[in-house]
């Protein structure tokens, strides 16, 4: 998880490697509990000091990157780990949460950059392991979302054996202390994930919050010793169709329901009767994610910051139609997203509404101003006379086509003439964080559930490091850095609103929707609450097949 992040990546990762703090499964909102750790952190220096201990008797899975000792999770497992998604070499998208933090970083990293090589074994005054068991963290400054940071995915255990039998195949070959280890990856096809015989196990205890459904699974699962499922067989289907094919013949136990298929299985907000006299549960949630199109800000034909150019963004923001995304890509299965932090994040105003809106007639207005003129043919050029054509970059798939069809439309009505150029998504998010895609449909779920996890998107130094758009503003980074030097609060979301203005203003984003998701279940499959932050449930729940 150093070198990429995506959704699809972390729902994998997350079973196989472990962090210093996770969350309750049941419990909403998110609440964090103890990893790896053996309690939640001391917390020192006003929110700049952290000290952990670690829980004794952890193993890694077996590899023979340890020539057939056990071996033991240690603090300095943590430690090695931190540096690695620091190390310039391994260019993560991610480093920005950590970036900047760690107090003696900084100059490691800057050391790094000018030799080449990054000195693992360099002390740090902000990373020390005073005991095989203990870390301790020092910070250049309070950071009051830090031990959200410590539950982050990425930042499970790595053992540097691993790295170094492995190197660059690491990510073929990944080992961790999870309940899970990988069997076999099939790309685009199939990934098998077995029991860990390493894995401490745990008895599963978790409070129900009173409702109905959480009542059934304490009643299900309570006291199971955990994990109860010895495979996991993950099905990489990557058209929507076809994933419901899969799920009606149950080669799928659980899946959320593709939008293709709601028409046919939902009567307003529940199951039709023939789905409920199958035993098939329904767990329906608004993801804590926003789906956005991207404008890059330093594309030479739409970025930079001159008034024309913010005017074209501007327009083409204008000429999108999301309720048309709403009913005709997602069935209904979304919400139109007013900013960008979504609902059930900390900082997400729900009277908040966008300054940007469907409007083709004033988008017309605006281009006319600035100089866009139409030719015979009814597409508009740059003011200078130049070819005026747009590069959408998407992937191949029947929810896409119709994406590229509502741009078309709303880009027809103001003269504006677009390519749609279709490739996968990996080699898309790659070129993205070169700056070199023009405009590409994104989405970012909660890796944390406060605000700054998604106004971190949009900050000038995260540029190839989640900020995939390009943008940079120095009013918007200066309300960024004054907003995570506060505590979570009303003046920090304050702040948020702030930046969401300045981005509308800006015309960073086209912001679209958060997505519904309804979750089904087969009857066997007991234990099922999809959480907003965890994805990978399948260590907390059991199969019953009679």
């Amino acid at each position: 998880m150093v070198h990429t992040y995506n959704a699809y990546s972390a729902w994998v990762a997350e079973a196989i490697f472990e962090r210093l703090l996770t969350y309750d499964y049941l419990a909403r909102p998110s609440k964090l509990v103890p990893g790896t750790a053996e309690a939640m952190p001391e917390v020192l220096d006003g929110s700049k000091t952290y000290i952990f201990h670690i829980k004794k008797g952890i193993y890694f899975a077996p590899d023979p990157a340890f020539k057939g000792v056990r071996r033991e999770l240690t603090a300095q497992d943590y430690a090695y780990t931190f540096k690695r998604f620091l190390d310039p070499k391994n260019r993560s998208p991610s480093a920005s949460v950590l970036e900047g933090k760690i107090s003696g970083m900084d100059e490691l990293v800057a050391k790094a950059r000018k030799s080449g090589h990054f000195d693992y074994d360099a002390p740090i005054a902000g990373l020390q392991t005073p005991d095989r068991y203990t870390l301790k963290i020092s910070l250049k400054a309070p950071d009051y979302n830090f031990m959200y940071i410590m539950a982050f995915i990425s930042l499970g255990a790595q053992a540097h054996e691993v790295i170094d039998a492995y190197g660059d195949q690491s990510g073929q070959h990944p080992v961790g202390t999870g309940p899970y280890m990988l069997q076999s990856y099939v790309p685009r096809s199939k990934i098998v994930l077995t029991a860990n015989p390493e894995y401490r196990g745990y008895t599963w205890d978790f409070t129900s919050d009173g409702s109905a459904w959480d009542e059934q699974l304490v009643r299900d699962m309570k006291g199971k010793k955990m994990p109860q499922i010895g495979r996991v067989e993950v099905s990489i289907i990557e058209e929507e169709q076809s994933r419901w094919l899969a799920f009606q013949g149950k080669q799928l136990d659980f899946d959320y329901l593709p939008q293709v298929a709601a028409p046919t299985v939902l009567d307003g907000k529940k199951l039709k009767p023939s789905f409920v006299d199958e035993g098939i549960k329904l767990y329906p949630v608004t993801e804590p994610g926003v789906v956005y199109t991207f404008m890059n800000f330093k594309d030479p034909l739409i970025g930079g910051t001159s008034l024309a150019k913010n005017a074209l963004r501007c327009a083409i923001a204008m000429s999108y139609n999301v309720q048309d995304e709403i009913s005709q890509v997602r069935m209904g299965l979304a919400v139109k997203a007013e900013m960008p932090i979504p609902e059930g994040v900390i900082g997400h105003d729900p009277n908040y509404r966008s300054s940007i809106g469907y409007d083709p007639a004033l988008a017309n207005k605006l281009l006319d101003h600035f100089g866009y003129k139409r030719g015979a043919d009814g597409y508009r050029t740059l003011p200078d006379g130049s070819p005026l054509t747009l590069r959408i970059t998407t992937e191949a798939s029947a929810t896409n086509v119709v994406f590229s069809e509502i741009w078309k439309r709303g880009l027809d009505k103001i003269g504006v003439r677009a390519d749609f150029k279709v490739s996968n998504f990996a080699d898309n998010l790659k070129v993205a964080t070169e700056c070199k895609l023009m405009m590409w449909n994104g989405s970012w779920i909660a890796d944390y559930p406060e605000g700054e996890n998604f106004m971190q998107l949009l900050y000038g130094p995260n540029v190839g490091q989640g900020n995939n758009g390009c943008y940079s503003s120095p009013a918007y980074d200066a309300l960024y850095v004054k907003a995570t030097g506060l505590p979570p609060g009303p003046e920090r979301n304050q702040l948020y609103i702030q930046m969401t203005r300045q981005m509308e203003a800006d015309t960073a984003w086209v912001l679209s929707v958060s997505r519904l998701r309804n979750w089904m279940t087969r009857p066997w499959v007991k234990g099922f609450k999809h959480h907003p932050i965890l994805q990978a449930e399948w260590q907390y729940l059991d199969i019953e097949k009679h």
